[in-house]
């Protein structure tokens, strides 16, 4: 075999052999590591690197080299997973940085912060004011995370004693010019009434590269022509109609879920006048249109 063709071959299976790495490592190879997965991660990409280029010994004996590292990683990781005095040992312990509002000077050496990277770090959580600062925690993957103090905090609506109903996240409706029937049976609407949608626009689900609707209605299309101005359409009553017809949706699969036969009554109730309120507001919606 030529030279060249094989620094080709050793080169795709060092790649084939790191894939295979990371898959058997799991998703913290690729996410915040701790020290030893940082130490694992250099050490396995510059062994992977030297195997298609090794030409004074037999190329295999990085591969070993790798295997090595590998197992090691992975039974020091279930090691972890068992034995918290390991995971401390291993990864260290969080370190408390700021507490009441008072920087902990002697916790900043400990982990050689200084004070412009500590306030770097409060910055990039959107926090300006140390004394504003109840806990400011430094992780063992190296992130500042912080809680405020109480008065700091953002009103919730718990806060007010308001009721919050649960609210669904929005949710794609067409990927790639099709339709994601699933995801709009989860979100509670029709295809009779998406196409409705895409016809105000002149569109039909083959123009849409991407929909998504949200709980209150409002439905976002990006169109495969980047020229377009991206598009919501949001009508207050269609938004109406699509929070009572997701309402009806979920009161239905309570009534089928119940065993309580008093319980599967009053969600069958529910169901229907929401079912009648829905038909009494179609006419009017259809006239606004």
């Amino acid at each position: 075999m030529q030279e060249w063709a094989e620094v080709a071959l050793r080169t795709l299976m060092a790649i084939a052999i790191l894939f295979l790495i990371t898959k058997i490592l799991g998703k913290r190879q690729v996410s915040q590591l701790s020290l030893f997965e940082y130490i694992t991660g250099i050490t396995i990409g510059n062994l992977a690197a030297s195997i298609p280029l090794e030409r004074e010994s037999a190329w295999y004996l990085g591969s070993v080299s790798m295997a090595v590292w590998v197992l090691t990683t992975f039974f020091i990781e279930l090691l972890q997973i068992k034995s918290k005095k390991a995971r401390d040992f291993i990864d260290g312990k969080t370190t408390t940085l700021v507490k009441d509002g008072k920087i902990l000077e002697d916790n900043l050496k400990k982990e050689r912060l200084t004070l412009d990277e500590l306030m770097e770090q409060l910055r990039s959580k959107n926090v300006f004011k140390v004394a504003d600062v109840e806990f400011a925690l430094m992780e063992t993957s190296g992130e500042v995370n912080v809680l405020l103090a109480k008065d700091k905090q953002a009103v919730t609506l718990k806060d007010l004693n308001m009721l919050q109903l649960p609210e669904k996240e929005p949710t794609a409706i067409i990927m790639d010019g099709q339709l994601m029937e699933q995801e709009m049976a989860y979100m509670g609407i029709t295809q009779q009434w998406l196409d409705a949608k895409l016809k105000e626009k002149s569109l039909t689900v083959k123009d849409v590269f991407f929909a998504q609707l949200n709980p209150q209605g409002e439905l976002y299309i990006d169109q495969y022509s980047d020229n377009v101005q991206l598009s919501k359409v949001q009508d207050s009553n269609q938004a109406v109609l699509t929070l009572l017809e997701q309402c009806t949706t979920e009161l239905q699969k309570l009534a089928a879920d119940s065993s309580e036969q008093q319980r599967k009554q009053l969600y069958e109730q529910c169901s229907q006048s929401l079912k009648e309120a829905i038909q009494d507001m179609k006419p009017i919606n259809s006239a606004n249109s």
